[in-house]
């Protein structure tokens, strides 16, 4: 977190998959001011003195990932934050056969522990029920856990992963 109460993102490299997927996924976070919502910009990151006004109380963490999809297809996002005391944090995004750029994040919620011993990975697949890559009426929905697995018995069935983008991989080696 910096000192103006900004969002700070951490992001692993920019990936591309031979099917046109390209994306990148981030731990994102940022400050609370005193009623809980969102800092704003240019808020301080200490914590306000008592019954002083302003300044932030806490820190949000979440994940995003942006990407864009040149598949020509519909797809599925799985994006997981993954933090410290074995919290996991889940969401299924459908994404559209449009070619422009978007976002994928999960909830904020209060952080627990460092920024660094958060990670995101985003996967992305095509609904193994669509075909040609189209998502079969697929609503996606959001998945909390706490001690176990990010996998679910109640996970949409898919096609083989196409592309997995993380927050803290390295970046590529230079050829």
């Amino acid at each position: 977190m910096d000192p103006g109460g900004r969002t700070t993102e951490r992001c692993g490299p920019e990936v591309t998959s031979p099917e046109g997927i390209e994306a990148q996924t981030c731990v994102l976070t940022a400050g609370r001011d005193r009623t809980g919502e969102p800092g704003s910009p240019g808020r301080s990151a200490s914590p306000a003195s008592p019954g002083g006004s302003g300044g932030t109380v806490g820190l949000d963490t979440w994940a995003r990932t942006y990407y864009r999809n040149e598949t020509g297809g519909e797809l599925l996002a799985v994006l997981s934050l993954m933090g410290p005391y074995g919290r996991t944090v889940q969401i299924h995004c459908p994404i559209g056969a449009d070619d422009e750029p978007a976002i994928c994040e999960t909830p904020r919620e209060p952080s627990r522990g460092e920024h660094t011993a958060y990670m995101a990975v985003a996967e992305f697949s095509a609904p193994a029920n669509s075909g040609n890559r189209g998502n079969g009426g697929y609503s996606g929905h959001n998945r909390e856990t706490e001690g176990y697995s990010a996998k679910s018995a109640e996970s949409v069935e898919t096609a083989p992963l196409l592309l997995r983008s993380g927050s803290n991989s390295p970046a590529p080696a230079a050829r």
